[in-house]
């Protein structure tokens, strides 16, 4: 007769497990093996448990001895089971990861399974290795050499972090009518025209359109966002030289908000965006007068993701822009109608990443204090 294994879990332990089960953000093993466990706290017995959750009988016996006579990680962690011994030990295992970890062979962009089980022979670590037995030696390390993602990968130190600390202040602050804050930023659209008409769409089949199209040169857009008012304005323009900067900022004063006392402008760190595009722009005077009235926030270098009107221009190009848009005029018209809809709907960004957030997350970017 089976020796019974008895589990009795903490509330830390169950909190844990239940957290595990309820997010369904691990592998179906430990899963499964953490509803073991609470079903065999609720004192089921090992049959009960194994019909409830479509599993076997030794399964759970072996997961509650695995808690019983280790810890929860053991019994959580359990490796599969194999009839045949494993062809990488922990030695193998660990040069295999050291590979995967490193820089590709030359002439190549990434790793791949084949590659990487051919190395390990040539090494001498294994005489025989398949590249699936690779794979679920990576997979079981969370590791995937042929995945690539880019990233942007901030500077740390102080620049940055009095920056980044900058903007998330002044997004942390109450609306304020009379020092509205307004996210500027910039992005090129090319203009497309088909080369043959397109297929309407049919019952069953999508609409379709011929892989040859006509380029009609570019247009630049610059994006104004006032995410506390939820409004914003998308101006077309030729070129996004520092005449155009110039401009721009002088519709900010004049136009858009001509009786508010301080703009507070967030934007990127471009070489058209400083108050000397203005002087090259306008007569001293008129220079002066304008930037009375701005009061420039810029994000840190390589950070221009903390400026919010990067997610509108990103709705932007997914709600309107994702398409082939022949001319300038339909261009103009297209944004004109989404603008609309937008600022009639007051649509916002729900901006959650404050200074406290960025202490605790960020904490590698902050300098080191003596």
């Amino acid at each position: 007769m089976n020796k019974i294994y008895i589990v009795d879990l903490t509330e830390e332990e169950q909190a844990r497990l239940l957290n595990i089960v309820k997010t369904g953000k691990r592998s179906g093993r430990k899963i499964n093996r953490a509803r073991i466990l609470l079903l065999a706290d609720e004192e089921r017995t090992d049959r009960e448990i194994a019909e409830v959750l479509h599993t076997s009988v030794p399964t759970v016996q072996r997961t509650r001895q695995r808690f019983v006579e280790g810890n929860l990680e053991g019994a959580l962690n359990e490796r599969r089971r194999c009839g045949r011994p494993r062809k990488l030990k922990e030695e193998g295992e660990a040069i295999l990861i050291s590979l995967a970890r490193g820089v590709p062979p030359a002439g190549r962009k990434k790793w791949t399974t084949q590659m990487l089980a051919d190395r390990l022979v040539e090494r001498g670590v294994v005489d025989d290795v398949s590249d699936e037995t690779v794979r679920r030696s990576l997979k079981e390390e969370g590791i995937k050499p042929w995945l690539r993602k880019c990233w942007c990968i901030p500077t740390a130190g102080s620049e940055f972090v009095w920056h980044m600390e900058d903007i998330l202040s002044l997004y942390s602050a109450p609306y304020d009518p009379k020092r509205p804050q307004v996210c500027f930023d910039e992005q090129s659209v090319q203009l497309i025209a088909e080369a043959r008409c397109p297929i309407p769409v049919k019952p069953g089949k999508p609409q379709r359109f011929d892989y040859e199209y006509r380029r009609n040169g570019t247009r630049n857009l610059f994006a104004f966002f006032q995410p506390l008012a939820g409004w914003r304005h998308v101006k077309v323009t030729e070129r996004r030289t520092k005449i155009d900067f110039a401009y721009c900022m002088r519709d900010l004063t004049d136009v858009f908000f001509p009786q508010v006392g301080v703009i507070r402008v967030v934007q990127d760190n471009l070489n058209t965006h400083t108050p000397a595009s203005l002087y090259e722009t306008f007569e001293p005077s008129e220079a002066r007068r304008i930037l009375n009235r701005l009061e420039f926030h810029y994000t840190p270098k390589h950070a221009s993701w903390l400026n919010m009107v990067e997610i509108e221009l990103s709705v932007l190009f997914g709600q309107c822009l994702d398409r082939r848009i022949p001319d300038e005029k339909i261009l103009r018209s297209e944004i004109a109608a989404w603008e609309e809809t937008r600022n009639a709907q007051q649509a916002t960004v729900d901006w959650r990443f404050t200074v406290e957030g960025a202490r605790a997350k960020l904490e590698y970017l902050y300098p080191e204090l003596p």
